[in-house]
């Protein structure tokens, strides 16, 4: 199965609740792919700054930083990303992303440097994959999955995010980045959507952003 895909290094991205992680958990399990996964519930800033985003957004987001690079130097080192099929369910950009949002302008000036110096080093993915859900569907998955430090989270913030990502794939060319509008379809208690969504990273996309309707697949 794995042969007959274009890509040897996946990302796959969304906003917090689009349902990322479980499909790149199906997608290894299925594929026999290295899977790397954020640990986000890791930080140790993240119920606080939730509740009082303007105190806490420098730290979390320093510590988001710091701990994707230092994961993805670890797991990338290991791979031979030529031979082996990686799937992700974050890329190192995403840091970058929301530390715009959450960040004082002189705040982001000095992260956005520490970021450049970081970023320089890695391996870029070969196509991004992007879970594109309504704002309303990612809170219910958000209080389905009922993680405490997340029940603060605010459908403001859910949009700001969603506008981050949408503003870097405006202009990003490097790559191909294929945006899937999936409304509320889920692909976990469904093989036929599932079996779309392997379609889809199974077709050759040239760089550049590419939208794709999930009930048109």
């Amino acid at each position: 199965m794995m042969s007959n895909f274009p890509y040897q290094y996946i990302v796959v991205e969304g906003n917090i609740g689009a349902g990322k992680t479980t499909l790149c958990q199906m997608l290894s399990d299925d594929l026999g792919s290295r899977l790397i996964l954020e640990k986000f519930a890791d930080n140790p800033f993240l119920s606080s700054f939730y509740e009082n985003p303007e105190r806490f957004a420098f730290q979390v987001e320093l510590f988001f930083m710091a701990e994707r690079h230092k994961h993805l130097q670890e797991e990338l080192s290991q791979t031979d990303i030529f031979q082996e099929l990686v799937i992700a369910d974050y890329f190192f950009l995403k840091t970058l992303l929301f530390a715009q949002k959450n960040l004082s302008d002189e705040e982001f000036r000095l992260f956005q440097s520490l970021f450049q110096v970081l970023n320089a080093s890695f391996a870029k993915p070969d196509v991004i994959f992007y879970l594109h859900r309504p704002v309303d569907v990612l809170l219910k998955n958000i209080a389905k999955r009922g993680r405490e430090y997340e029940k603060s989270i605010k459908e403001d913030y859910l949009v700001n995010i969603q506008a981050a990502y949408m503003d870097y794939f405006k202009i990003q060319t490097a790559l191909p980045v294929v945006i899937i509008d999936m409304k509320n379809i889920n692909y976990d208690e469904n093989v036929d959507n599932y079996n779309k969504i392997k379609r889809l990273l199974a077709t050759k996309f040239e760089a550049g952003t590419h939208y794709v309707d999930f009930e048109q697949v």
